[in-house]
């Protein structure tokens, strides 16, 4: 689980512990990991279902494949899970181009290191599965989200993409698209955010939508099927309409 320390990701590291998997959680944050294990570790007996912690910046290309090749030692993976995220609220009148690249970098090059380090290994073995946590700001354009569209509209293509070519080896692969959810990256919001849910129910619904073999998994369905629904409009009607959905 690649993006643990919080959120979404810690929620879904710790339900998918608690069903028996064992997990290994990685981001750059290396107390908040180890927080987690300590947390999670009391409760199994066999060492080798043992939580572990691996901590890892997404941007270094050589850590990133090292740390693949540390961890595919121990033996091999059954998910794989990219869940590192970086968001700031952005518009083209107030363009900031380090913070661009920097989504750039954690959004979705960070993903190819992890994929580029990752797949050899699973397409050898002819199994396993991987997860992108892509966002419902990656369906269409959306004001505020300058930065962050554009990384997670990449994202969800590349879900597409590493299905066509994955799922006839025996590779699964889906991409998640929140709502959303309360975590550090949405409590910078300054607006009401509909459908709101916690990390726990985002947990929920992607272990079910894994557990059905679904390649897009989506929730809350109530605030996800809307946006779905808004991005089908034709460009005329579309942004007439986003402006009055947000205000904006």
């Amino acid at each position: 689980m690649i993006g643990a320390s919080s959120g979404i990701g810690a929620a879904t590291a710790s339900a998918l512990h608690g069903l028996g998997a064992q997990v290994l959680v990685s981001a750059r944050g290396a107390e908040a990991l180890s927080r987690f294990v300590e947390q999670h570790s009391s409760n199994h007996q066999d060492p080798r279902r043992a939580p572990q912690a691996w901590p890892l910046d997404v941007t270094d290309a050589e850590a990133v494949r090292a740390t693949a090749q540390a961890i595919l030692a121990q033996g091999p993976l059954d998910l794989v899970v990219y869940c590192a995220g970086h968001y700031r609220e952005m518009r083209a009148t107030e363009m900031d181009m380090a913070d661009l690249k920097q989504h750039l970098a954690i959004n979705y090059t960070g993903a190819l290191h992890v994929m580029d380090a990752v797949l050899p290994a699973l397409i050898a073995r002819g199994r396993g599965h991987v997860s992108l946590i892509s966002s419902v700001a990656g369906f269409r354009g959306l004001p505020k989200s300058l930065a962050y569209g554009p990384t997670k509209a990449a994202l969800t293509n590349l879900a597409e993409n590493l299905y066509l070519d994955l799922e006839p080896l025996g590779v699964g692969v889906s991409v998640v698209h929140p709502g959303f959810v309360q975590t550090p990256l949405t409590a910078q919001n300054n607006f009401t955010m509909p459908a709101l849910i916690t990390p726990e129910q985002a947990a929920q619904d992607m272990i079910a939508g894994w557990a059905r073999g679904e390649f897009e998994i989506h929730y809350p369905k109530r605030f996800t099927r809307v946006m779905k629904l808004l991005s089908l409009l034709p460009y005329r009607a579309y942004f007439p309409a986003v402006r009055r959905f947000t205000g904006l």
